[in-house]
């Protein structure tokens, strides 16, 4: 079994979940992160928690700013990161698929992230072949062993950065693990 631990930034209004960033990384060392250029800028805009909390973290032209990115810009379109929503469908099939027959997804309160993550594709059904139709879900295994969420390792720094957070769900999955582990008989 491998497991990708990952994150998504997004957009939710009640209705619709609406991707602004994915980060992914694997078991075996690889890591994805990139950044929807088909974003829904003006609803982002408006919403105060999005603009304090994941906008910083996104990509930002280098040296003086004002040559690279006009003030309306909410990151820099020319960053590599920076993807059309078709071109990220197609290489994070191809990075979960990378990853064998037997995957997990594993996020942190993931229903939101893997409902957004299906919707690369269209309707659930629409998944292209290998990955999987569900997410494991941090916050269920530490219920499962009894754990308050104080107990968890802390992020040290780049919350509400998606590749950031990756990494860190992929440090807390791995301590439950050792955890896990330590119960069973």
């Amino acid at each position: 079994m491998t497991a990708i631990d990952y994150d998504l930034e997004f957009l939710e209004d009640g209705r619709h979940i609406e991707l602004i960033s994915i980060g992914m990384v694997c078991d075996d060392g690889r890591e994805y992160y990139a950044v929807n250029r088909d974003m829904p800028v003006r609803k982002i805009r408006k919403h105060q928690w999005l603009m304090e909390n994941v906008v910083p973290s996104l990509p930002k032209g280098h040296g003086d700013q004002r040559l690279h990115m006009p003030k309306r810009w909410l990151f820099h379109y020319a960053d590599h990161r920076v993807k059309h929503r078709t071109t990220i469908a197609a290489e994070v099939a191809k990075f979960i698929q990378a990853s064998g027959p037997d995957v997990q997804l594993w996020a942190n309160y993931g229903a939101y992230d893997h409902v957004c993550l299906a919707q690369l594709w269209g309707r659930m059904i629409d998944l292209p072949e290998g990955v999987p139709m569900f997410t494991h879900d941090i916050q269920q295994e530490r219920t499962r062993l009894g754990l308050a969420w104080d107990d968890l390792p802390q992020q040290e720094s780049g919350e509400h950065n998606a590749l950031a957070d990756a990494r860190h769900n992929q440090t807390i999955r791995r301590w439950l693990a050792e955890r896990s582990e330590r119960l069973t008989p």
